[in-house]
């Protein structure tokens, strides 16, 4: 397994922020039971998702928390061209209240709708704790990744002051990196997520991840990328090769 590899795959996990949960049947014993989900990544790296009570993959993780997420590269034409990974992980309800105030904090930012239908129906959150994966970056590029997640160094109050900051008074500089990276312009970016690689942009209902030219380990680093990017003519050839 290369780090290269890893990374890569990682990559496909932060850019892409839906895939298909697949969890052990309840009433069909013996059959995969496959349902697209949203994510994002918590403090840890870990997808988190948000899932219904009533729902049968809920039913299936109650019963067994044993799946998989299987993640690809959306708008491909050639699916077997590109990136995809399948997540194996044994699935964990949160239940401790200061992480579900957690866990509510971050998924909000990433999925805005979510917090009407969290608090008026019977949803939970669960974290997917990876055992292995299967990454794929193309025809003849296939690994066995053990160790994929990275903790965001940011997460909480760090993250959040540094995004609140963007959004008030930066919508400039964050209009200026869609222009750069070629992002959809049907609304106003705003500033969702920060980790040591990249940043999470928000366009109407879609995610989009982007790399930083170099990993970023104190705020004062994402300072120094942020504003660096804010004043380029071009998004950095580094950060686009390692996209």
């Amino acid at each position: 397994m290369s780090v290269e590899a890893a990374k890569h795959a990682r990559e496909l996990l932060l850019k892409e922020y839906r895939g298909v949960l697949s969890t052990h049947s309840k009433s069909m014993p013996g059959f995969p039971f496959g349902s697209v989900v949203p994510y994002c990544l918590d403090e840890l790296g870990r997808p988190l998702i948000l899932i219904s009570r009533i729902a049968q993959h809920t039913h299936n993780l109650q019963k067994d928390p044993k799946c998989s997420l299987f993640v690809g590269e959306r708008g491909a034409e050639d699916v077997q061209a590109v990136g995809r990974l399948t997540y194996l992980a044994e699935a964990q309800q949160v239940e401790d209240v200061a992480a579900i105030e957690a866990a509510a904090e971050r998924y909000y930012r990433y999925f805005p709708d979510s917090q009407n239908y969290h608090q008026a129906h019977d949803f939970d959150f669960w974290v997917l704790k990876p055992v292995r994966h299967r990454y794929i970056g193309g025809f003849g590029a296939i690994h066995w990744v053990n160790e994929l997640t990275l903790a965001n160094p940011f997460a909480g109050k760090a993250e959040a002051s540094m995004i609140e900051h963007m959004n008030a008074d930066h919508a400039k500089a964050i209009a200026h990196y869609v222009e750069l990276a070629g992002l959809p312009k049907t609304s106003p970016a705003t500033l969702v997520g920060i980790d040591s690689e990249g940043m999470h942009l928000l366009i109407g209902q879609g995610l989009h991840w982007l790399p930083f030219p170099a990993p970023c380990n104190t705020p004062t680093q994402v300072r120094e990328a942020l504003v660096f990017l804010a004043h380029a003519e071009h998004w950095p050839k580094k950060a686009v090769a390692d996209a």
